[in-house]
């Protein structure tokens, strides 16, 4: 809970009420690897942090090829957030690539902090833009060449190699898992 809310202090600041208001909306859940945040064909439904663990964001090509789009770790939100708010369906999951502990807000409880906390909105706005930002394909750049585009993977994401399965960083990175191996071969 402590780092949640020093991660909403970076934003702001609010008094010991308002943050013990935050702490009683929030939930603990328990992701375990591969379980799903959220589901593509539905409305999300929560607005997440990450205590623990790594989620992915993915969404399946028009050929029904599963394509990993971002990482999201631990001091992170994690949401889909525009289909949140505009209550319409997702067209991607978020996926624990690890298990995971988060600290849940609902719909409803999300909505009430804005209605309760006049410092909430440009709190959780500068929230929201960081985590659509973390969660918006910043790379790789596809004209890259694939050990470039890993190189710069692992500089990006120290903490993900080991931590992620290499099918899902081969997806991150446009490559099948075969070319991903020899890559890795090739740079030891």
């Amino acid at each position: 809970m402590e780092a949640m809310i020093e991660y909403i202090l970076k934003f702001g600041n609010l008094n010991k009420q308002q943050l013990d208001l935050i702490k009683s909306k929030a939930t603990e859940v328990v992701l375990r690897k591969d379980e799903y945040f959220s589901e593509a064909g539905k409305v999300p439904a929560q607005v997440g942090f990450v205590v623990e663990g790594v989620v992915r964001g993915c969404y399946y090509s028009k050929e029904g090829e599963e394509i990993t789009r971002c990482f999201i770790s631990e001091n992170s939100l994690v949401c889909d957030y525009v289909n949140f708010e505009a209550n319409t369906v997702s067209s991607e999951y978020l996926q624990a690539c690890t298990d995971c502990k988060l600290l849940v807000f609902s719909k409803q409880h999300w909505n009430e902090l804005s209605q309760t906390i006049v410092e909430w909105d440009p709190i959780k706005n500068k929230m929201v833009q960081l985590c659509m930002y973390q969660k918006s394909r910043k790379g790789p750049v596809i004209s890259q060449n694939a050990t470039t585009r890993y190189l710069e993977f692992m500089n990006n994401h120290p903490s993900l190699l080991n931590r992620v399965p290499l099918a899902y960083i081969a997806s991150y990175l446009g490559v099948t898992q075969q070319s991903l191996s020899r890559i890795r071969k090739n740079i030891r």
